[in-house]
């Protein structure tokens, strides 16, 4: 009976992986760029055992942590964690939890979901309790790519049995949920092969003629095309929205609208125009403190590792020129600056 359990979650495991590897392969995907990949000489057993030693230790062995979880996949982490299971007959989750505290015990917990499990996990904070973190639904919302997105509300219903597009929607108000609601649709077109002139002229003028020539804006037409324009459309949309604008998209959306919305179109137009610059600065704002702002770098870290943060290491070199390694080194401490560094995956 044991064996056919294990039979089972390792062929679940293996289904996991497929649906990843197809998730990554899939036509419309964008390529990755993962500064965590699987590790090679792969053995479960023995990193769970040497985490049940870490987490016994007096005073918890935290390195041997960071070292083991940070340096595996997400499916080798659930392995590790069945392992685990196996061993203790404890969930290693709880005992991770159990052991770990601060900063060090969100990114390691972080490490333990599912790219989309963490990203609709943060979804859902942002929205819990009294009031809204805007500033976190805003990144969520608008960085991700309809593919992400699809995912995120598919593990959301998973996760929380509630639909994500009706949580936004009791959550925000306005033209702000209007937007965000949009997005959650994932109504975007995929990209084509044949470039449509005639119709990224059409958005360019209708862009134009909703917000700039008139007297207010038509934040519908905004909403509309960014939401359900293919990223590579919008990005030629823009280029020749500047023959009819005096202003760029940017300037025009902070003279047009203000707050959460401004907020989030000027979101929308930073990562269709490069969405790993945007994560760069957003990194480079976080530590640009005294004290790092600690959950805004945890999130892109944990929730970016595999997915592109190969790339916005390089857009961060670029921008700042300093390494991003060099940055975190900087501006964080103990174990959990070893492990953002051990995420980061390198100096440039």
């Amino acid at each position: 009976f044991g064996m056919l359990i294990v039979h089972r979650v390792k062929m679940a495991l293996v289904s996991e992986f497929l649906g990843q590897l197809t998730l990554n392969l899939g036509g419309s995907s964008e390529p990755k760029y993962p500064t965590v990949v699987p590790f090679p000489d792969f053995d479960p057993d023995k990193d769970a055992a040497r985490i049940e030693t870490a987490i016994k230790t007096k005073g918890v062995d935290e390195q041997t942590i960071v070292d083991i979880l940070t340096k595996r996949s997400y499916p080798q982490r659930r392995e590790i964690a069945f392992a685990y299971e196996k061993r203790v007959k404890k969930d290693m989750i709880s005992a991770l939890k159990g052991a770990l505290s601060g900063s060090l015990e969100s990114v390691i917990l972080g490490l333990m979901k599912s790219t989309a499990q963490f990203d609709a996990t943060e979804i859902r904070a942002s929205m819990k309790g009294l009031g809204t973190d805007e500033e976190t639904l805003i990144e969520m919302v608008c960085s991700r790519s309809n593919d992400e997105l699809m995912e995120i509300k598919k593990v959301y219903k998973e996760l929380f049995k509630k639909d994500l597009a009706k949580d936004v929607a009791g959550d925000t108000s306005g033209n702000f949920a209007k937007l965000l609601l949009a997005l959650v649709e994932t109504k975007r077109d995929e990209p084509s092969s044949v470039v449509d002139y005639e119709k990224i002229d059409q958005d360019a003028r209708a862009l134009y003629e909703a917000g700039v020539k008139r007297k207010g804006t038509d934040v519908a037409t905004w909403i509309s095309i960014m939401s359900e324009r293919s990223v590579p459309h919008l990005q030629k949309v823009f280029e020749r929205y500047k023959s009819y604008s005096p202003y760029d998209m940017k300037e025009s959306i902070r003279k047009e609208v203000k707050g959460d919305l401004e907020k989030s179109f000027l979101t929308l137009v930073e990562c269709f125009e490069n969405k790993q610059l945007y994560f760069a600065s957003r990194l480079s704002d976080a530590m640009k403190s005294k004290g790092a702002k600690e959950k805004v770098v945890t999130r892109i870290m944990v929730s970016r590792c595999e997915v592109d943060l190969m790339k916005i290491r390089s857009e961060f070199k670029k921008q700042t020129g300093k390494s991003l390694y060099q940055t975190i080194a900087e501006h964080t401490k103990g174990d959990y600056q070893r492990a953002l560094l051990s995420l980061c995956g390198g100096d440039d």
